[in-house]
């Protein structure tokens, strides 16, 4: 969660510490009920999306009886960020969405931020029973009064616990569970996991340019273990997650350490980024030099996983915030702002001697598929229009390019309108690239720094590459995956009117297509 301007946080301050810690009631809440026009311009018609007002980071995700439940830092009286609280929504398969009452609101020790939540099925804590174990969340407790004041230690982290599968939360009487000693501004944004093996609850907290562990056996007591950054690092660090998968097709298990970096991302602004090594309960042992990233867009911040999902050891699913803290309070939306990516599945695979960490759409999203426009063995040279039972502006594509037979050192695809809005996706075999160019996509009115580009990302375009690529497009956002899940690259638009063009083109030669499937998406609202 970023650290705000002095202003903000004196925003609604007297209605903020005059909050009890008790749960508000659900007619309190109702207001989160309230749904704007879903085909509004702009909205994402298969992505989260609030109903209403600012959303940033996903927070407290967790699987409980059937149910992915998907938190959210929520300010429920602006389209810009303000008091934090909890949203809350649910879903039974990661695709269609449930809005629920706001989760968290601010009280007396300040906003809500980021944080994890975790099922205790052991019922380490005493907040339930064996019968029916406790969801405990764990959250950055932001006190606007302290920060105003000029204090270090205005962040401290707070625990809260469910006994009805998370629809109503207590607030610990004990909180803060952690306080801020170190006089470090930006400590925050706790994750949780059960760590078997030392059978202790690890926390993975941001502290700036670092991460810090702790570890407790009741989530209530934390003792501090170690930290891990990178040496002389002057980015903040946020929105941490710590867990181990096993490397798909053999027996090892390896931890990855997800971290969203402040600045300096590949493309510019905000990002996320992955560490691997390994932990043996009191550290993780990686490489601080050997920093990959898990998307190569602008717009995949926050990306965090769910506690306790129904998965092999190989696999772990997770979700992040679809925007850059560059331009995200400025993107032209009117009732609302900002999405979350679609759920993608987390695999580790071994290449080489080292090790990648892939993402892609997670299965369910298949069931949104209905018309299939398909076409095979062609071959594109100067632009060719592409028609067909779907709508460029929501659609999944799907290629498979014939290396051998293609000549074109660029080639690629164009989404446009009737009044001139222009996104290209290309790629470059001359510099293995692949790039997206939004600088045309819409009105540059509203931010300097959003019309930058092109965006590029590295991809093997060569005899030996992966031919297959999957593209997502949803109204106002492109995600595109490649090389088996090792390509991320998200991006979000703006045009003026939706698109409904969809062209192919090759520069100087031709872009042979071994296959290209395109399938309309069904909407989830």
């Amino acid at each position: 969660m970023k650290n705000r301007p002095l202003w903000i946080c004196a925003l609604l301050l007297f209605g903020v510490v005059s909050c009890k810690q008790e749960q508000p009631t659900r007619e309190k809440a109702a207001d989160t009920k309230e749904v704007t026009d879903n085909r509004e311009p702009h909205r994402p018609q298969f992505h989260f999306t609030p109903p209403s007002k600012w959303m940033n980071d996903p927070n407290g995700m967790f699987y409980m009886d059937g149910e992915y439940h998907l938190s959210y830092q929520y300010y429920p009286d602006s389209t810009v960020w303000g008091p934090m609280h909890w949203g809350h929504a649910v879903s039974k398969d990661l695709v269609e969405w449930e809005h629920l009452p706001i989760a968290l609101y601010p009280d007396s020790l300040g906003y809500i931020f980021s944080g994890g939540s975790v099922v205790d099925l052991r019922n380490t804590s005493g907040f339930g029973t064996s019968e029916n174990p406790p969801v405990v969340a764990a959250f950055t407790h932001h006190d606007p009064v302290g920060e105003q004041a000029g204090t270090t230690d205005f962040q401290t982290q707070s625990i809260a616990y469910s006994l009805d599968k998370g629809r109503t939360w207590t607030k610990y009487a004990g909180n803060p569970v952690l306080k801020n000693e170190k006089g470090i501004r930006d400590f925050r944004d706790p994750k949780v996991i059960w760590h078997q093996d030392s059978r202790k609850w690890i926390m993975t907290l941001a502290v700036y340019d670092k991460v810090e562990f702790y570890a407790s056996t009741d989530l209530k007591s934390w003792e501090y273990l170690s930290e891990f950054g990178i040496p002389g690092d002057t980015r903040l660090w946020e929105c941490p997650d710590l867990f181990p998968l096993k490397v798909t097709g053999t027996g090892e298990t390896r931890w990855v350490l997800l971290v969203s970096i402040q600045k300096e991302a590949p493309n510019g602004g905000t990002a996320t980024s992955y560490f691997l090594g390994d932990f043996d309960g009191k550290r993780f042992l990686g490489n601080p030099e050997d920093q990959k990233w898990l998307d190569w867009g602008t717009d995949n911040y926050a990306f965090v996983t769910w506690d306790n999902a129904p998965l092999e050891a190989t696999e772990r699913v997770g979700i992040g915030w679809m925007s850059n803290w560059q331009y995200a309070q400025e993107v032209p939306t009117e009732t609302w702002r900002s999405a979350m990516t679609i759920p993608r599945s987390l695999r580790l695979e071994s290449v080489g001697e080292g090790y990648t960490l892939n993402a892609n759409p997670i299965e369910g999203l298949k069931s949104l598929r209905s018309s299939e426009t398909k076409m095979t063995h062609f071959k594109i040279q100067g632009e060719e229009k592409v028609s067909g039972s779907f709508s460029p502006a929501q659609c999944e594509i799907l290629l498979r390019t014939d290396r051998a037979e293609t000549t074109a050192d660029l080639y690629g695809l164009t989404l446009s309108n009737s009044v001139g809005d222009r996104l290209i996706l290309g790629f470059d075999r001359a510099n293995n690239q692949l790039w997206v160019d939004r600088r045309g996509s819409g009105s540059p009115g509203f931010s300097a720094s959003f019309f930058k580009g092109p965006h590029t990302a590295p991809i093997d375009l060569g005899p030996d590459g992966d031919p297959n690529l999957r593209i997502l497009l949803d109204v106002a956002s492109i995600e595109v995956f490649g090389e088996n899940g090792r390509l991320n690259f998200t991006e979000i638009f703006f045009p003026s009117e939706p698109y409904d063009t969809l062209t192919f083109w090759a520069d100087d030669g031709e872009w042979a297509l071994e296959s290209s499937t395109i399938y309309s998406l069904k909407s989830i609202w």
